[in-house]
């Protein structure tokens, strides 16, 4: 029998999985922060601030491929989202897209250009494709 006022994970609203998703997130546990951040995600996949921060978690839990798909969503909706487009480079960078990577850390660095990192990062990602190295 259930305990009143307990509900199962499946109940939970959006609101707290967002909640439990950003602060297992703001705290470091990447992997676990996933969790219901993804169950969120596939709940309301038209949730831009969701997308990505399933995105940031998935990408500090060194999962490249599945963090560049959740930026991806980001930036289709969202273009001039540089800090999407940012990420979104750096995950098929680190997923080995460079020659597609380049293309968004340069859209990032070009959105914003007081942004130092975006600049660094589009600058070794030209580096390497010059080089001919990965």
């Amino acid at each position: 029998m259930e305990e009143p006022g307990h509900r199962h994970d499946s109940e939970e609203s959006s609101y707290e999985l967002y909640t439990r998703g950003i602060e297992l997130l703001d705290s470091g546990d990447f992997a676990a922060a996933a969790v219901p951040l993804a169950k969120l995600a596939a709940r309301e996949p038209e949730k831009s601030s969701v997308r990505e921060a399933l995105g940031r978690a998935l990408f500090r839990s060194r999962r490249f491929g599945e963090a560049a798909a959740e930026f991806e969503a980001v930036v289709e909706r969202y273009p001039t989202n540089d800090f999407a487009q940012f990420c979104l480079g750096r995950a098929l960078d680190l997923s080995g897209h460079s020659d597609r990577a380049r293309r968004h850390l340069a859209i990032a660095a070009n959105l914003r250009p007081d942004r130092r990192d975006y600049r660094t990062y589009r600058q070794r990602s030209g580096l390497q494709a010059s080089k001919g190295t990965c």
